[in-house]
């Protein structure tokens, strides 16, 4: 059954006020959705673009076989190349059975790559949705800590400057034996 109605829509771009023949289920359900597409998002809760890719990488540290199936040639010392790098990263490599790396794209200064640590310390929380917590007794300025709430494995997140004068930071991704 449908009545007419007026009632003021409220959302963070306008306020209007609405005079029709609707079921108020509609109406309700139309408030809701205008809200909840108008409203901000924080910027740093958006997923990084490595985000399915080290969601991948992570499943392959915990399984039976750990990264075997995205191990590649063997390079210098006991690093293999890897067929599965994240988006947006460089140099990524296998380090034994049980480490993965890789690096940032380079910034000027020990500044910046704070700034880009700080950044994709955020952004991996926020792709593991709260599984995962910052380890904060265990970092420090210029190295972070990231353990998932149950389970071995750990992200550290620590800056370097590289050859050129210019600085990154590694993520290395690991099993903790205990």
């Amino acid at each position: 059954m449908a009545f007419t109605s007026g009632i003021w829509l409220m959302n963070a771009a306008s306020v209007r006020f609405i005079n029709a023949l609707h079921p108020a289920p509609v109406i309700v359900a139309a408030f809701v959705a205008s809200t909840a597409v108008s409203l901000a998002q924080d910027p740093r809760s958006e997923a990084a673009p490595y985000c399915a890719d080290l969601k991948r990488v992570t499943a392959l540290a915990t399984a039976r076989d750990r990264f075997a199936a995205i191990a590649g040639k063997p390079r210098e010392g006991n690093f293999r190349a890897t067929t599965l790098s994240l988006t947006g990263w460089k140099d990524c490599s296998l380090y034994g059975a049980a480490t993965y790396t890789c690096d940032s794209q380079s910034v000027p200064t020990a500044a910046d790559a704070e700034q880009v640590q700080d950044k994709m310390a955020d952004q991996i929380l926020s792709c593991f949705a709260g599984a995962w917590l910052e380890i904060k007794d265990r970092s420090s300025p210029g190295y972070v800590v990231l353990h998932p709430a149950s389970g071995p494995a750990s992200i550290t997140l620590s800056l370097d400057e590289g050859d050129n004068k210019e600085f990154l930071v590694r993520l290395t991704l690991f099993i903790r034996r205990n």
